[in-house]
């Protein structure tokens, strides 16, 4: 879907992801984060004039979505947002965070692939429209197996627990040599028109995940 397919790749402590060279990659610290957006989406514009008239709805999805890595504990937030003559962009973001998964007593859950499928519940939409999720297993080139799931769901946003409806593909990468934590690879979007191509760019950026 973007028009740009060179590949940018980026690097964090500890792992690395190329995404489209079109895509936008910010920091997300709450003291930075406006500015930056706000600088790019100029950059973009200067280079793409076409995009001038959606310049208010870039910079809103930006910093909702580099507000919504933080607070989610994203390490890592990359965006797409491309204007194919339509009123809108068409909008999607991937974001990787390190995180650790204990019981409320404070037992270290399993990071093993298999186990965490069998901790992930499917979801089938009993009627068209509702929401639904599969449960697979994934293997990530020089990386190795890897549990996933992908539907449309109602995703929880903190800080109030509102939720929207979105394409989601969430990846858990079992982190080598350290108990207890994976990489979780998350792809959404709010298209949900064009769920399976998002499927199909998510798949693809989360294929090039690399511990570094």
């Amino acid at each position: 879907m973007s028009r740009y397919v060179e590949p940018q790749t980026v690097e964090r402590g500890g792992f690395r992801i190329s995404v489209p060279d079109s895509w936008w990659e910010f920091d997300v610290r709450p003291e930075s984060r406006d500015d930056s957006i706000r600088k790019m989406v100029n950059e973009r514009i200067r280079a793409v004039p076409e995009m001038a008239e959606h310049r208010d709805v870039l910079v809103a999805f930006l910093q909702r979505s580099a507000r919504e890595a933080w607070e989610s504990g994203a390490v890592y937030c990359g965006c797409m947002a491309e204007s194919f003559g339509g009123e809108v962009p068409i909008t999607a973001s991937v974001t990787v965070s390190l995180v650790g998964a204990r019981t409320s007593d404070g037992t270290i859950l399993p990071t093993d692939p298999a186990a965490i499928v069998a901790q992930l519940k499917p979801r089938i939409a009993k009627r068209e429209g509702d929401a639904w999720r599969k449960v697979t297993t994934v293997d990530i080139p020089e990386v190795g197996v890897a549990a996933r799931t992908h539907g449309i769901e109602d995703i929880e946003i903190p800080p109030d627990n509102r939720t929207v409806r979105a394409v989601l593909m969430q990846t858990f990468i079992p982190v080598p040599g350290q108990e207890g934590k994976v990489a979780l690879v998350a792809g959404s979007s709010q298209v949900l028109d064009l769920a399976d191509s998002f499927f199909d760019i998510f798949d693809a950026v989360t294929s090039t995940f690399r511990f570094a």
